[in-house]
């Protein structure tokens, strides 16, 4: 390659391997000559030469309903991330029991760290990883992340952004469907954080907030937005958590016959733009800050297997992306 390339076998060992920068002619020209000859770095030569592999593992516990566009936005852009200094990022599922999933797979001397996500408050692998000296980092964060590197959603800006959307509307009266209760119960970080942001911004902003209950399913949102309504006929905005527990309270709405917006506005928390635009209306949604958060857990992996120093910690608030499904309450109905 470095023959073709015309250039040391040393730049060409960091044009690959992304060891130190390259100009990028230089790199483009060594990239062409290694397609030409079919070279491949063996990176299991390398990891015996360096003591690394330069993979990272990349925890995520298969959601219920399988990954989603929202979720998957994470993962990609650690992977972009990662690729860009030289490193390659291994998806690893986890099973019910992650701790012993992560002692074979740290023990197999594979990767070189890992990426945590779909993080839980008492979390149970941050605790094992420090024990076993395996470096790692967190996309969300536990009760108490001191001395961890972590991003994670800045819920109390992103709960802020939602009351003022729906206050700024005229409703007086938020309510929350949170996500499945199993995910609550367990101590699921976006769970819990969402549904304490809300509550707390809506009662600054002198709103008066419900607590909706929880639903994983479309027939739990469809079961759950006639609860509601029975019990609060006068909730003229809610917030929900998840999209197919949306799905169901657009299909109960209409069966009752209210009409989103007019009658309910409705807010879809934590999901893309993207997800929100597959349904009718099209949902105002919270966005999640996915590429970027996935992009900084990722960096800060790799910073921490360069070398020690503080921990680096960042929250990032969602994106309000206005749908068809806000519109101030009907006369009186917020009274």
């Amino acid at each position: 390659v470095a023959a073709r390339a015309q250039v040391a076998v040393s730049t060409v060992s960091a044009a690959l391997n992304g060891t130190r920068p390259v100009a990028t002619a230089t790199k483009l020209r060594i990239e062409q000559a290694a397609r030409e000859l079919g070279y491949r770095p063996n990176l299991l030569a390398r990891g015996l030469q360096s003591k690394r592999t330069r993979i990272l593992a990349l925890l995520f516990p298969p959601p219920a309903g399988g990954f989603g566009p929202t979720g998957m936005g994470f993962a990609t852009a650690a992977a972009e991330a990662a690729k860009e200094l030289g490193y390659h990022v291994l998806l690893s599922p986890e099973s019910a029991a992650p701790v012993e999933e992560l002692r074979h797979l740290t023990g197999l001397g594979l990767v070189d760290g890992v990426l945590l996500m779909e993080v839980r408050l008492d979390d149970e692998r941050p605790a094992f990883l420090a024990r076993a000296g395996v470096p790692f980092a967190m996309i969300g964060r536990t009760r108490d992340p001191k001395g961890i590197d972590y991003a994670d959603i800045d819920f109390a800006a992103t709960a802020r952004q939602a009351v003022a959307h729906v206050a700024g509307l005229g409703h007086r009266v938020l309510a929350f469907l949170n996500s499945a209760a199993a995910a609550f119960e367990a101590g699921y970080g976006p769970a819990v954080r969402a549904a304490a942001a809300l509550a707390t911004a809506a009662r600054a902003a002198g709103l008066d907030y419900v607590d909706g209950g929880h639903a994983g399913s479309r027939e739990e949102g469809a079961r759950a937005l006639d609860a509601l309504l029975d019990a609060r006929p006068d909730v003229t905005a809610l917030a929900v958590m998840g999209d197919r527990a949306a799905a169901g309270v657009l299909a109960a709405a209409a069966r009752r016959g209210l009409r989103v917006p007019d009658d309910l506005t409705l807010l879809l928390v934590l999901a893309s733009a993207r997800v929100a635009e597959i349904f009718h209306p099209r949902l105002t949604t919270l966005e999640p800050p996915s590429a970027e958060l996935g992009r900084l857990g990722a960096r800060m992996l790799i910073d921490r297997l360069g070398g020690g120093g503080p921990p680096r910690q960042r929250l990032v608030p969602c994106r309000l992306v206005t749908g068809d499904s806000s519109a101030p309450p009907r006369t009186g109905a917020a009274s």
